[in-house]
Order: structure tokens, then sequence, then C-alpha cells
């Protein structure tokens, strides 16, 4: 067990699966008191009975004020403090061409990716000024930074979290608080299977069987996993990094850094649907 997080508090949202569930994993082994905001309750509950003291679930729909607004309430009232923030929760979004695309869904997208973090700025910042320290770290992804790598509205909110955290870094500076984002590459989780409405049963295993096809997108020829990000946010939420401030770090083993393939020229995705159901049967 480490310590590079001893005595820090923690709130990662979207924490109970893929990319979040890693980092909570990662933070617990490195000393730190962890508290996840999600939707998924069985799996926080399931959370809540195996992971000990150091841990705690709250239901929180990240697209609302008032869930954000208590989930951070309730890490200070349980753990006395918040050192960092990984506004982490997402989702693939609302998809189709522009001119196709459903307002509703838009609007939900906007809410979860994008309205979701700036909430986390607006009612975590007080409680970091109070303390003269903190870290906010934000998901974006590779799509906010290039074209290609996902549906329109979802890379727009990609771009944003991105810009947001460089444009926070300037205003929280002075304070000791820290602003980052990460943008992952192709990293096998659930996501891809709750975008293609698979199902919550398939999601898992879905993530396992994008892996070889996830390796094609990259120099690194393999496919990314949860613990690659993870890892880049406990570099980040630790004192190791003070000096940090400002950056948009893509984890994404070189696929922006070379000749650029969009998701859709590496992978047949209605190919891949069709191969992963007929194994299902």
């Amino acid at each position: 067990m480490g310590e590079r997080l001893r005595d820090k508090v923690a709130i990662i949202t979207g924490g109970t699966s893929g990319i979040g569930r890693g980092t909570v994993d990662l933070f617990l082994s490195e000393g730190a008191k962890v508290v996840v905001g999600d939707v998924q309750d069985h799996r926080g509950e399931e959370m809540t009975l195996s992971l000990g003291p150091d841990f705690s679930y709250q239901y929180a729909d990240v697209s609302q004020e008032a869930d954000v607004k208590a989930l951070i309430a309730h890490t200070v009232e349980k753990f006395g403090r918040v050192d960092c923030l990984f506004n982490n929760a997402g989702f693939g979004g609302v998809g189709g061409e522009l001119h196709e695309i459903d307002m509703d869904g838009f609007d939900t997208t906007i809410g979860v990716l994008l309205k979701s973090v700036f909430l986390g700025y607006k009612h975590v910042i007080p409680i970091m000024k109070d303390q003269g320290a903190g870290s906010i770290i934000s998901t974006a992804s590779v799509a906010g930074l290039q074209a290609g790598f996902g549906p329109q509205v979802y890379s727009a909110c990609k771009a944003a979290v991105a810009h947001l955290a460089k444009t926070a870094s300037v205003e929280l500076g002075p304070f000791n608080i820290r602003s980052n984002a990460i943008c992952p590459g192709g990293i096998a989780t659930p996501i891809f299977a709750n975008a293609l409405d698979l199902g919550p049963n398939a999601a898992d295993e879905f993530a396992e069987f994008m892996k070889p096809r996830l390796a094609k997108l990259q120099p690194v020829p393999r496919s990314g996993i949860p613990n690659d990000i993870a890892e880049m946010a406990l570099f980040l939420a630790s004192d190791a990094s003070t000096f940090i401030t400002g950056q948009i770090i893509a984890v994404d083993g070189g696929l922006t850094a070379g000749r650029v393939r969009g998701l859709s020229d590496a992978i047949d995705f209605e190919a891949t649907i069709n191969e992963f159901l007929s194994k299902q049967t």
C-alpha cells in the first residue's frame, strides 16, 4: 500500500465503473479517503460493503446543481475537507449528424458532460479556498482535441471541458488551487456499450471485447485501460504535481501525436457490434 495520497480526501464522479472505478481503487491504495458520486446505486452499495471506512458513496446526478452541492457537503461532513475533485462522470451522449440531433438529447448531453464540470468547480472552490489548496481534475477526451474521435456534441463538450481547465487555472492559481484536464484516447471501458445501447449486462464484457480492436488506433499497440488514466489522475492529485496547472494532458498511447486515424477509420463499428452480438447467442 502506497502513501502518495496519505491524509488526502478525493471526490470522484462516475466512480462506480470504468475509469472512475479504476481511480477509486488506486486512490484508496495510495492512502486517500474517497467519496464517489454516481447514479448506479447498486454498484455504489457493493463498493460500500467491500471497500471499508475510507470509502463513501452518494447518489449524485451531476447534471443537477443540488446533487453536486450535496455531494461536496457530504464529503466535508464525513471526512472534513476536499483535496481533490475528479470530474469524471460521462457518457457518449446524443449522436447523429448535426441537422438530426434531438434537442432533448443535446440538453442532457450538455448537462452530464459540461454543466456537471462547471458545477463541480462552482461548489468545491470555496472549500479549497478556505483550505488554501486543492486539485481539480476533469476528464476531457482526445475528441475534444481533434475531430473524428467522437459524436459532435460529445466532442464539443470535451473541448469546452479542456479549455475550462485552462481558464480556471488562471483564476485559481493565486489560491494554490490547481486545475488540469486529462484527455483519454482509446480506453476499454463500458462507455462503448452504453453509447451503443447494448445494455448494462453487456457493458463490461463488451469493454474486454474491444481491447484488441482499440489496439489498432495508436502507435502503442495495445488498448488503453482505466488504470492508465487513474495513474495520471493520481499524479495530478498528489503533491508531486504542485507546480502543474492549466494543462491538457493526452493519455492516448500516441494517438494524437502522429498521423491520425479516426475511430471509424480503424474500427468498423457495425461489424464489431454484430460480431459481439453473435457471440451472445
